[in-house]
């Protein structure tokens, strides 16, 4: 029979979870429990690059929706968030971005997150690195994740490159190094041109550890309570009706994501009491801040359709997939070795500001036309802009529909609910179409098909907003960390639940503030740090050399205040 007892509970073997069962389980005097509800990453698509495309639904996902989303014309958007072991890590783009500095150093001077500051954190990022480039102030090797380049770019990428030279954006090296702004080519969770997700990355290798168990396939149905103690967890595995009680002598990890997370606090009797009393779940331990501050990053694109055949889109076709699938088998390049959205950047909605403390749009090229929804059939490739407005002031909740446990939480991003959102997001958008417009890029592409030329107010791209714009999959901030005595922290800094003893929340929960990125790395970042905080550890703060070849440090505030952090 399987032990019932252990030192750690960790619920939600995803970005974050699948690090802290690595990094806890590696003292062997600890007995480690990772307990996920989906079920393993076997099938060839979670590990083969492009894959990602076909996993974010079905198997690899929890079919969520948001509620009508009431400044987007009530628009209802689907929400995918991963069901499976490695979590996103184990379905997503693989995009490697860290954000800027400024956004850590806001973590701790505006959230009260003391110790979450870009020099406490990157020490963490460097030691999850095996970076196949970089060994420098800014990366590192030899760590879990494997961090590559782009195996197969075509030539539209480097003509993209161009184009935004031509409009005064530089090509940038490296986004995570010393200046955040340009475009270029992103790093990749890869390593030989297959996914480096946390679960074959940090948890695959040290599944034969005796003092760790890992138990796939099971729902966290509660954290159960002993007064204003974390005790343990009750768990559905498999298809057993009757939950089973499992101990924890030391503490339960609650690491089940930004949506997971709350919900699960919330139908512990964990979170605001009027809402919990309302749905019939008995409040235990009343915190205000549980599924409060939802924050992500909402996408909007461009698509145009090219002169040829100069992207993905033909290996849409069954022969030509099979094509495909036989070169990544055989060579470990081509279409199947690539993330599809592996180039694209960092500006400014407002253009260049020297005075701004970092970018605020994000861009990714996806190299076809049938990535996005809404598209009719082009005669040619298709090749689509994606842009996102990074820092949103909107903040949405995420609520229980019922105290049944199986039940969709009801997620609410509250997408533009401040005027400011709507309209930076625009001004991103027009950015992507100039780009796509520009002479650089006449050789591959032939004509802007999604908004369209009939599309050139505000209101009308307003109106195409509502009717296309997506998710980023970025959610962050429902367990916020902060000052204990702040009534919008849920966590403190070390990320133990305010006022409850054995209970911690580690993933993208946490953050304070949505970083100005893509979030995986920094949820694995998150995760890094609080293996640390857990085992009474600190990370060595590295000394670095602020003359690295390429620095340019001066480009931004975000960059004199790295110029500063680096060099003392």
């Amino acid at each position: 029979m399987k032990n019932l007892t252990y030192d750690y509970i960790i619920t939600g073997g995803g970005s974050a979870g699948c690090v802290l069962a690595n990094r806890l389980s590696a003292d062997p005097s600890v007995t480690v429990l990772l307990v996920e509800a989906g079920g393993r990453d076997s099938h060839p698509l979670f590990h083969m690059p492009a894959g990602f495309a076909k996993m974010t639904k079905g198997i690899g996902s929890w079919g969520w929706h948001t509620v009508p989303q009431k400044h987007l014309k009530n628009r209802v958007l689907r929400f995918t968030q991963a069901k499976v072991i490695g979590g996103g890590s184990s379905i997503n783009a693989q995009i490697y971005t860290r954000g800027a500095p400024a956004d850590y150093d806001e973590w701790e001077s505006l959230g009260g997150a003391t110790g979450w500051g870009y020099r406490d954190v990157l020490p963490y990022f460097k030691r999850s690195e095996d970076n196949e480039r970089f060994a420098n102030a800014f990366h590192g090797y030899g760590g879990p994740l494997g961090v590559s380049n782009p195996v197969s770019p075509l030539p539209i990428c480097e003509a993209f490159f161009r184009a935004g030279q031509d409009m005064g954006i530089p090509f940038n090296a490296d986004f995570n190094g010393a200046a955040h702004a340009g475009l270029g080519y992103y790093q990749l969770t890869q390593r030989n041109a297959r996914r480096s997700s946390t679960s074959s990355s940090f948890l695959d290798p040290v599944l034969g550890r005796p003092n760790l168990a890992v138990w796939l396939r099971t729902q966290t149905v509660r954290v159960v309570m002993e007064g204003k103690r974390a005790i343990g967890v009750e768990l559905a595995v498999g298809d057993e009706r009757t939950p089973k009680l499992v101990r924890a002598r030391r503490e339960v990890i609650v690491s089940s994501g930004a949506i997971g997370s709350p919900k699960l606090l919330l139908q512990s009797g964990i979170g605001p009491a009027a809402h919990l009393e309302a749905v019939g779940v008995r409040a235990l331990h009343d915190l205000p801040g549980v599924g409060e501050n939802l924050q992500d990053h909402l996408d909007l694109f461009v698509i145009a359709e090219c002169t040829g055949e100069h992207t993905y889109d033909k290996y849409n076709k069954l022969h030509h997939a099979a094509i495909a699938g036989l070169q990544y088998l055989v060579q470990k390049k081509g279409p199947a070795a690539s993330s599809l959205f592996e180039t694209g950047g960092f500006w400014y909605a407002d253009g260049l500001d020297t005075t701004a403390r970092s970018p605020d749009i994000q861009l990714h090229l996806g190299l076809g036309s049938g990535i996005e929804a809404g598209m009719a059939k082009l005669q040619h490739a298709g090749v689509t802009l994606n842009t996102a407005f990074l820092r949103p002031r909107s903040r949405g909740t995420v609520r229980l529909a019922n105290a049944d446990p199986a039940s969709a939480p009801l997620i609410d991003p509250n997408y533009w609910a401040e005027p400011e959102d709507r309209a930076s997001s625009i001004k991103g958008l027009r950015l992507a179409r100039e780009l796509m417009a520009q002479s650089a890029l006449a050789r591959f592409v032939q004509s802007e098909v999604l908004p369209g030329a009939a599309a050139q107010s505000d209101a009308d791209l307003f109106d195409y907003a509502c009717a296309n714009a997506k998710t980023d999959h970025h959610p962050v901030g429902t367990c916020r960390m902060g000052h204990p005595d702040s009534p919008a922290s849920v966590v403190a800094p070390d990320l133990r639940v305010i006022g409850i003893e054995g209970l911690r929340v580690v993933d993208a929960s946490v953050m304070p503030f949505i970083p100005s990125c893509n979030t995986n790395a920094p949820t694995i970042m998150v995760a890094e740090k609080a293996a640390d905080l857990i085992l009474g550890r600190t990370a060595r703060v590295e000394a670095t050399d602020s003359r690295s070849e390429g620095a340019e440090l001066s480009a931004s505030r975000a960059g004199r205040a790295l110029h500063a952090l680096t060099a003392s």
